[in-house]
């Protein structure tokens, strides 16, 4: 008998025309497509892409998108992307034809899967069955950049209404990435307050951060200049340094598993929003629901991106809206499921003991057959 729990393929990748090793892994298909990002690491494994392909699918169980869920792996140290890349895109070329999106994650930029896009002579406008993307793929999602870090807001914010929780609320955000910085912006620009902000360095916190002085001086890869800081902040070095900072809200916006057994008991916020792939270990989930703290799941928060990609993929888009009003279009969608999703997850958890989300997924899995 197959296993209900096993992807529905998985390709292992060893380079066509050069050296390359990871993996594909197709959780699940929908009508013959699948989709999700690209992570390169040195670390990467086969399980964690297979945890973040499973991830997908919830993602888009819960958006209500008819699409699979699928992830690619790439162990390298982005020494030499452009080859890595050539190399990938010439590999991945039968999958992207035949159905199988992959986007980008952490360790890959927009411009990296422009390299490889174009080695696979991919054109995601382009699929057989359906109408033409009117637009070229950068034209419809460059500008939705910030679409991830956005949701992840709204959940933030939908959680704090929910909870009946007024006033500005003060925000630690572990990862300044894309994702990171625009859940920052989107924070204070809603009345709260950014204390605290970590990258790959260490931990800087202040009684109220400049978002806009701190974004000028941050690389694409999300580390900060230490040469350039504003003025009153304090710098640390120590390990999880933010879980330290005295906060209503933490975003989780980084690495695998960045809240797990041997510091969740740190925690001080009561608000738990993971704007990252299993930003959290299965234990740190149920100590944080043990403590009475809320966690808002990265299948729920962590939807912008792939979400627009799908809603591209599977031809759902308004592509008659002229370009503004297109955009708008996207972010109130998405804006509209993470909202909606959120106060779902959190009434099933007023109302019974456990963990809610199996039971949303079940409801959302019955309304999209």
């Amino acid at each position: 008998m197959s296993d209900p729990q096993a992807p529905a393929f998985t390709v292992h990748l060893n380079g066509s025309g050069g050296a390359i090793k990871g993996w594909v892994v197709v959780d699940s298909l929908v009508d013959g497509l699948a989709m999700g990002g690209t992570r390169m690491t040195a670390g990467v494994t086969e399980q964690e892409v297979a945890g973040l392909a499973r991830d997908m699918t919830e993602k888009f169980t819960l958006a209500g998108l008819r699409i699979g869920g699928a992830k690619a792996g790439i162990v390298a140290d982005g020494a030499d992307r452009e080859t890595t890349f050539r190399t990938f895109g010439r590999t991945v070329k039968p999958l992207l034809h035949g159905g199988i999106h992959l986007g980008i994650d952490m360790g890959v930029t927009p411009a990296d899967r422009a390299v490889f896009f174009d080695e696979a002579g991919y054109e995601p406008r382009h699929r057989a069955g359906v109408p033409d993307m009117p637009v070229p793929w950068d034209t419809y999602y460059n500008p939705l950049i910030d679409l991830t870090g956005h949701g992840v807001g709204v959940a933030a914010v939908t959680a704090l209404e929910a909870r009946g929780r007024k006033g500005s609320a003060r925000v630690v955000i572990q990862g300044f990435g894309a994702v990171g910085r625009a859940v920052a912006r989107f924070m204070e620009e809603r009345g709260h307050i950014v204390v605290g902000v970590a990258d790959v360095q260490g931990t800087i916190s202040a009684d109220r951060l400049p978002v806009a002085d701190l974004t000028a001086i941050t690389d694409e890869f999300g580390a900060i200049d230490r040469n350039r800081l504003p003025a009153n902040v304090t710098v640390s070095n120590e390990t999880d340094a933010w879980l330290d900072v005295d906060a209503d809200i933490l975003v989780l916006a980084a690495q695998k598993n960045a809240l797990n057994s041997e510091n969740v008991h740190r925690l001080r916020a009561d608000l738990v929003v993971e704007g990252a792939n299993i930003a959290s270990s299965p234990t740190a989930k149920e100590k944080v629901a043990a403590s009475g703290a809320v966690l808002v799941p990265g299948v729920i928060a962590n939807i912008g991106g792939a979400g627009s990609a799908a809603l591209a993929v599977t031809r759902v888009v308004p592509f008659e809206l002229e370009h503004e009003a297109r955009k708008a279009w996207v972010f109130d969608w998405i804006s509209n499921k993470v909202a909606q999703n959120t106060r779902a997850l959190l009434e099933i958890a007023a109302a019974r003991a456990g963990d809610p989300l199996p039971e949303l997924l079940a409801t959302r899995r019955q309304e999209l057959r």
